[in-house]
């Protein structure tokens, strides 16, 4: 495992977690969500399941969340975000492990990102797993998590949370972070989605809600999956859910290599 600080486009400090294979059979790109970070608990899981498949896995912290890279949580976008994911593969396109095509991993907001950039570069992606994605600013809207607090947020200008990752991180996310996210859909181009494509939601998931994930699911033109994951919220944190959640990707991974 080697940890890596490079530039982004601004010119900003990213974190990158490079854990290489001895002999790879691939190589997958893993992104964290909205606020998340490289060592979380479900970030991990999805790590493990890669490497004990045998890729090399690149996992990193983007720039405005809370982990080892430069901003500011409260100036968080969709835009910051794929950009500087798009950042780190272009990195990686000058460094002697790089292969394509790769694969891509992402949770929520991590998970619009990866698929943003499958839908913009399909001939460069092996496979896809939006797990708990947005799928567009529309639906989020649409959703308990923020119907119920969108008002008192344009009003004020602030979304002001308590951390359930961190004891006692106050988050503090501006409207313009909304702003930014309408302007996202992944439904328009998901005929682009031509991989294959493991998609993953808790059944309790009030921001990303399952039936939200099943309208993108059934226009998918390609090999697909879809698993719910009973009892389970947004954030995958209970050990139950964790390793539900790594057999089934083990199972997809080993089927799409099948394919190979």
């Amino acid at each position: 495992m080697e940890k890596i600080f490079i530039k982004n486009r601004q010119g900003e400090k990213i974190a990158v977690l490079v854990e290489k294979a001895n002999q790879p059979v691939g190589l997958v790109f893993i992104m964290h969500g909205l606020g998340g970070n490289k060592e979380q608990l479900h970030i991990r899981t999805f790590v493990q399941a890669f490497k004990e498949k045998n890729f090399t896995v690149i996992s990193f912290d983007t720039t405005n969340t809370f982990g080892e890279s430069d901003g500011d949580y409260a100036d968080a976008t969709v835009t910051n975000y794929y950009a500087d994911m798009e950042d780190v593969i272009n990195w990686s396109k000058t460094q002697n492990f790089y292969q394509e095509p790769f694969w891509l991993c992402g949770h929520s907001l991590g998970g619009i990102c990866t698929a943003l950039y499958a839908e913009n570069y399909p001939e460069r992606v092996r496979a896809l797993a939006p797990i708990s994605t947005v799928i567009s600013g529309k639906l989020s809207m649409e959703s308990d998590n923020y119907k119920s607090i969108a008002a008192e947020w344009e009003r004020t200008g602030w979304r002001i949370t308590e951390s359930k990752t961190k004891s006692g991180l106050t988050k503090k996310l501006k409207w313009s972070h909304m702003e930014d996210r309408l302007r996202y859909d992944l439904l328009s181009e998901a005929n682009r989605l031509i991989m294959p494509v493991l998609m993953i939601v808790g059944e309790q998931d009030n921001s990303t809600l399952p039936e939200h994930q099943k309208i993108l699911f059934d226009i998918l033109p390609g090999r697909k999956e879809l698993h719910i994951i009973k009892g389970a919220p947004h954030t995958f944190r209970a050990a139950e859910h964790l390793a539900e959640i790594k057999s089934i990707l083990g199972k997809w991974i080993d089927s799409v290599l099948e394919l190979d």
